[in-house]
Parts: structure tokens; sequence; C-alpha cells
């Protein structure tokens, strides 16, 4: 069963005429997510399509002119450069483009994910509850990793949730939370997590012709304990063996404000002469996936392929070159949800796997008011896209 826009029944009113306000950053996912809209809308044939009740349905665009433009000094205001009355509004924004900049007294300043969420606010303050809802898709969810506290910590995504939720935000939507248990800080309001396993598999699938999709030859990797979830799904979604590391860490020594790890230590079946895919939620410097890339190489694992949504490279490119150069890893796959340097799409072991098409989806299904939780279980869509591909290649 694949995933179609026409085989959802979307006779639901819209909750109200569609605008999408894609900030500062995140304006190219905005652009591919509204070319889908207008192009979906433009080709269904509703048989409401004309009633008062669905005016604005089908517009030659959904984006929402919205700026948020800087003083000398480095402060700002948002600006909705058009009326929002009434719409149900989704926000995009990535906290994690970095290749912004803006003048600060002259100086050469480069967005962080503070800079980005403050201007999300300054968004939601110019709309002046205008809007009928308000709904935010925030792919990689700002200040995740500060999810819990050991010691006597600030707990920044609670309180960054919680501050969404006071100035009318209705739904947030994001993407492979690094603890999706951060909701509770706001238990009444709306707050998905969604996984893009189903895209990695797609981007394997559509790479390499000679994967054998079975426990004997195809094992997923949890890099870490926090990582298990993900390889338990595509574990039992694909019907592999998975394995998991755990890290080792010297607790009497603290180096940049944690713990060193000392090693990783294996847990799970052999992996000699598999090919091995190894799940995250990110590779922020890298120096994690590639000690677990060569422990898996030791252990002599075939190939390996490293999955995680949000590819940060917050220490740049060069050693995951080395590793592919040593036939250390054979693919690297993260999605477009966030931020990517040219260099990356360049690299002959990166594999781009793009998200506008689901989230157009959810955007869709969310303004008919229709269930998202079909979306968001791909299993069905996995068995598929393997079956089909299995037939191809019998078919060779």
């Amino acid at each position: 069963m694949m995933l179609r826009r026409n085989e959802r029944i979307l006779d639901n009113i819209p909750i109200g005429s569609l605008g999408i306000i894609a900030l500062d950053g995140c304006q190219d996912m905005g652009k591919k997510v509204n070319d889908y809209l207008v192009k979906w809308r433009r080709e269904s044939d509703h048989v409401y399509k004309d009633d008062v009740v669905f005016n604005g349905y089908e517009r030659d665009t959904y984006l929402i002119d919205a700026q948020v433009p800087r003083f000398g000094s480095g402060e700002a205001k948002g600006i909705i450069g058009e009326s929002v009355r009434g719409m149900d509004l989704y926000l995009m924004v990535d906290v994690c483009n970095y290749s912004l900049t803006y003048s600060l007294t002259g100086h050469i300043n480069h967005m962080s994910p503070d800079d980005h969420f403050q201007n999300l606010k300054r968004v939601i303050a110019a709309i002046g509850g205008k809007g009928r809802r308000l709904n935010v898709i925030m792919p990689f969810l700002y200040e995740s990793r500060q999810h819990k506290r050991s010691g006597r910590e600030s707990l920044d995504c609670a309180l960054a949730l919680q501050e969404l939720v006071r100035m009318g935000v209705d739904n947030i939507i994001t993407f492979d939370a690094h603890d999706p248990r951060v909701q509770n800080a706001i238990p009444l309001s709306g707050f998905e997590t969604v996984k893009p396993t189903y895209q990695f598999v797609k981007g394997l699938l559509n790479r390499y012709d000679d994967l054998q999709i079975d426990s004997d030859h195809m094992m997923a990797i949890s890099p870490d304990e926090g990582a298990t979830g993900r390889a338990v799904y595509l574990a039992n979604v694909l019907n592999l063996d998975m394995g998991m590391f755990y890290k080792r860490r010297d607790y009497t020594r603290i180096v940049n404000g944690r713990n060193p790890i000392v090693a990783h230590e294996f847990l799970g079946s052999s992996v000699e002469g598999k090919d091995v895919i190894v799940l995250d939620d990110m590779i922020s410097s890298g120096d994690s996936i590639l000690d677990v890339a060569g422990q898996l190489k030791q252990r002599k694992a075939r190939r390996i392929f490293a999955a995680a949504t949000f590819g940060l490279f917050t220490n740049g490119l060069e050693k995951f070159d080395k590793a592919y150069e040593d036939g250390l890893i054979d693919a690297i796959l993260t999605t477009n949800l966030i931020y990517q340097t040219p260099e990356l799409l360049e690299r002959p072991y990166y594999i781009n796997c793009d998200m506008s098409k689901y989230i157009a989806l959810m955007i869709d299904t969310l303004n008919h008011d229709g269930s998202i939780s079909s979306i968001l279980t791909p299993n069905e869509r996995i068995q598929y896209a393997v079956q089909e591909y299995k037939m191809k290649g019998r078919k060779k």
C-alpha cells in the first residue's frame, strides 16, 4: 500500500483556509511542501470545492508573506505582510540552519537555534491571535538534547514547549524527538513525533540493487541504549535481528560538560558477513557512529549503512570521507529536514531522504481535520516497498 493523497477520504470541512509560513532558513522545504499542496488541490475533484466553507481551498500558493527584519543593534521584529484572519496556519522552522547570518553592530553573526526559536515567537506574536489554529512544524525539536535533568540543570525543551502553548500554538509536529517523553510538559496539547523509517528504507532500496533483506543477511543496530526503539522497530518491520551498543563512560572525569566515553560494548548475535543498518536520531560530531562502525568491522560486518534523521556534522565531513575511503562505512542516510551543506549533497556516500511530500500529506490531512495515524505508522508502506524490491530482483 503506497501512501497517495487521493486514497485518503478528505470529506471533512477544512479547519480554515490553509496558510504556510516558512521562516527564514526553512524556505526551501516550505516551497517544496507548497508545490505538492498546490498540485494536489488543483487535481482534486472535490465535490464541495466551490462551496463557501471551502473558500480559498485552491490557490496559486499557500505560502504567507512573513518576515523578521533586524535593526542595526541585532534586535528584530516579526511582520506578517497579508491577512491571516481565520486561517489554519502551519509555521515551519529549521532551528539548525546556521548558514543564515545577520549584522550585530557591524559584526557578522550566524543564527543559532536560539535565534530561530526567537524568530518563531516573533512571527506568532505578529499573527496576534488572528489565525484560527496555529500549528508549528519544527523538525529538529528546539533544545531536545536538554530533555532531562542530571543534577541542578535547566529543562530547556520543556520550557520551550510550554512557552509555545502559552502563545496559542495548538499542535507541535516534530521528527524523531531525542526523547519523546518531553511531551509530558504539555500533556493537554497536540504533540507528534514522526519517524522517517520508511524514507530510510526507500533510500537504501533505490541506491542498492543487491540487498538481501532477511535475518541471515542483514541486521539493525542501535549505536547506544537511547536509540534501541528505532532499531527494534526496523528489525520487527523487516524481520531482522537487532543488536545494540552501550556506552561505557568514565564517571570520574568531565570533558566538555559530560563524562567521556571509554568504549562501546556490543550486545547481540553475530554480525559476520551481514549488511548492517545503524539507526540514530542524529549524527552530531560523528565520533560515536564511526566508533560503532569500526567495532562492527572488527566483528566482520559486510556493509555498514548509517541512517540518522538529522545530519548535523558539527565537526565537518573529513572524518566521514576518510571512513568511506577506508571502507568503514558504505553509505550515510539523513533527511532534508534540516540545513544540508552543498558539500554534503555532493558526497558519493550520501543518500538524501526527501521529507517534503510526507510533510505536505500531514498538512493536507490535518487541515481537513483528518486522522494522521496511518501516516505516522509506515509499516504497510515499508512492507510494500520491500516486496516490490524483491519482485524486481526476481525478475532480473
